[in-house]
């Protein structure tokens, strides 16, 4: 049990501990890391990398008045920690218990839900702005964002503001070399020449003895050498772009070193304008196996054991075949039959299972690195001359290419192809990732048509149905193991543009269910066959084009006609069903909407939150009974079967 983080209350307690007390407790922060992966899977290496940085910060500001942004907020586990939720940490990830990103509902010290890379610069320099203007200009800013997330456009964008602005701001920059992926692209290049500082470090040392011994006589004189220094610090790799950009760039400093953290972070304290401090830090430190696969141990599955002193970990082999998986393999089989084709990601490779893709047909690969709207706006370039782009990203970090979409691809009508990993909820990783929103941005586009599996045997006739078509294509999957439904035949029937198809027939009423929920409506179908009730469930497969001739039918001819889905209800396929129904002009008092709540949904495991909002087996069954019973009260039951 650790001896030093329960007395840390809050990070004022910080201030009581020796060195020695601090070096041990980054120790206990590290072994906490580990002991919580032993009952849950959870972000591991990015925490281990900022154990040092977090203390440091918090011995240097205070976070209660000042302010203080993680980019993409995963690597949040020290500074829980230490800021009084160290009693709480086993839940972390856990219905009901602390979230895995910064949660402002948990304490002061978190001001945003940071789950997307690459706000951070922005939302600090809003703060600094809000408290400059309403008198509190005495409070400091520092946002920490990752080699990973500094290609995003709007890093950019809000650096050239703060230059703009001028403010007092420090950014630090957690160089790891790492995004969740090896990180792509010439920024990082430009940021590994940092990493050959033998000689900058010399060399700089050197400049700056020779200025000190020079007696130096009026301004001039010291501008002009100053001016030589700052040009000698870009020649030798010093920080020449971000000096561009109107930053006074500090480092790079090793960012394992805690003494050495704190002194130059209390020399920067009162450093007045845009600062840069540039760190060097390594994904899963203190762990050996996370440091030499940070990749892996980014979001490991669950340890089976860690050895002694943290060493030998074994991690649980994971379980049954996942929607990822399929869609990863057909997407790897389509690009080996045909060259034309290709797969984009966002620094999602492993996340999306391509590393074989990457492995073996390095050419119809391309990683942007997290740039979603860059990967849309590419896509749809390449799209132009005749390639078969696949642009596979997940369904919550796609909404941030939503313009691109529109402009991009939709309005040229051009054949990208957009397969939405994790559609629907997400489990732990909560509302941050949870794909709740992509069939209303998705539909409502011109010239888009959008799909979902209903199950395993779905995936590859969809994905080869969709490279085969002239314009833009969405197919959403959730992060769920994939399945097999009974059928009426052996095989699915062929995918045809907007049209359903009918796992089960029944008089009573019906399920429409779009995606891998339908398997839920197969279970409470079969549930309600026991009451005596003759339910069937239809597979929409298409929310557009809706297949209306079946479902309008069904919506004609039954009692009850049930949608259901993974996502949001405003604007979800249900709307999409009403929608159809209205204009054929239909009485649709017997359509019953069944999705997610108008509210984000926190985290816990994706079946319990699926529980939760009654779109599991059970829950749809009652939803069923309970209309069916009222139905049947105010005497409104009719129909005449499904056909």
């Amino acid at each position: 049990m650790p001896k030093l983080l329960p007395k840390v209350h809050s990070p004022a307690d910080l201030h009581a501990l020796s060195d020695e007390q601090l070096a041990d407790l980054t120790q206990e922060i590290r072994n906490e890391l580990v002991r919580v992966l032993t009952t849950r899977s959870a972000h591991f290496a990015s925490n281990l990398g900022v154990v040092e940085l977090c203390l440091a910060l918090h011995l240097t500001y205070d976070f209660s008045k000042d302010r203080l942004i993680w980019d993409t907020g995963h690597q949040i586990y020290p500074h829980k920690l230490i800021t009084g939720r160290f009693e709480q940490f086993q839940t972390i990830r856990t219905k009901g218990g602390l979230m895995g990103f910064p949660n402002p509902a948990e304490s002061i010290y978190d001001l945003f839900c940071t789950g997307h890379a690459g706000a951070s610069v922005s939302t600090i320099s809003g703060l600094k702005a809000g408290d400059d203007l309403l008198g509190q200009g005495d409070r400091k800013a520092v946002a920490v964002i990752g080699d990973g997330a500094l290609p995003c456009g709007m890093v950019f964008e809000a650096f050239n503001n703060i230059h703009g602005m001028n403010q007092n701001v420090l950014v630090v920059l957690n160089d790891n070399q790492m995004g969740i992926c090896p990180r792509t692209g010439g920024l990082a290049k430009h940021l590994d020449q940092y990493r050959m500082t033998d000689f900058y470090q010399g060399g700089k040392k050197a400049i700056n003895d020779i200025l000190k011994s020079i007696p130096v006589i009026g301004e001039p004189a010291r501008a002009s050498l100053e001016g030589f220094r700052d040009a000698a610090k870009k020649y030798l790799k010093g920080g020449g772009l971000f000096e561009e950009m109107g930053f006074r760039y500090f480092g790079p400093v090793d960012g394992h070193d805690l003494k050495g953290l704190r002194k130059i972070l209390k020399d920067l304290k009162h450093q007045k304008g845009p600062v840069l401090l540039h760190i060097f830090t390594n994904k899963g430190h203190g762990v050996p196996q996370a440091a030499e696969d940070p990749v892996t141990f980014h979001s490991p599955g669950i340890f089976e054991d860690v050895g002694e002193g943290n060493t030998n970990i074994k991690v649980k082999k994971g379980g049954g075949k996942t929607y990822t998986d399929v869609m990863a393999d057909t997407i790897y089989r389509a690009l080996k039959a045909d060259p034309k084709a290709c797969v984009l990601t966002a620094a999602m490779c492993q996340g999306n299972k391509l590393e074989k893709v990457r492995s073996d047909l390095p050419k119809q690969f391309f990683d942007t690195g997290i740039c979603e709207s860059h990967a849309v706006a590419f896509a749809a370039g390449m799209a132009k001359t005749g390639a078969k782009p696949i642009v596979n990203i997940y369904s919550t970090f796609l909404q941030r290419s939503f313009d691109n979409i529109f402009q991009e691809v939709c309005l040229q009508n051009l054949p990208v192809v957009f397969t939405l990993d994790r559609a629907g909820v997400v489990g732990p990783d909560g509302p941050t990732h949870h794909g709740c929103f992509d069939i209303p941005y998705m539909r409502l586009f011109p010239n888009m048509t959008c799909l979902a599996p209903a199950d395993e045997l779905d995936v590859e006739p969809m994905l080869q149905w969709a490279l085969a078509q002239p314009g833009p294509v969405s197919i959403r999957y959730p992060r769920a193991n994939a399945e097999i439904l009974p059928r009426p035949t052996d095989a699915p029937q062929p995918i045809e543009r907007g049209k359903a198809e009918v796992l089960l027939e029944g008089e009573d009423g019906c399920f429409v269910a779009f995606g891998g929920i339908a398997s839920a409506c197969v279970a409470a179908a079969k549930n309600l066959r026991e009451d005596g009730l003759n339910f069937g469930v239809i597979s929409a497969r298409f929310v557009k084009p809706l297949d209306t001739a079946t479902i309008n039918a069904a919506i004609e001819n039954l009692p009850l006609v049930v949608t259901v889905e993974e996502g949001t209800c405003e604007g979800g396929f249900g709307s999409a069903v009403l929608e159809a129904a209205n204009a054929a002009g239909l009485d649709t008092r017997n359509v019953l909407r069944l999705a997610y709540p108008d509210k984000f949904i926190e985290h816990g495991e994706r079946n319990q939150l699926l529980a939760d909002m009654g779109l599991d087996p059970a829950g749809l069954t009652a939803a069923v009974r309970k209309r069916v019973a009222a139905d049947a009260e105010s005497g409104s039951l009719s129909g005449a079967g499904l056909r």
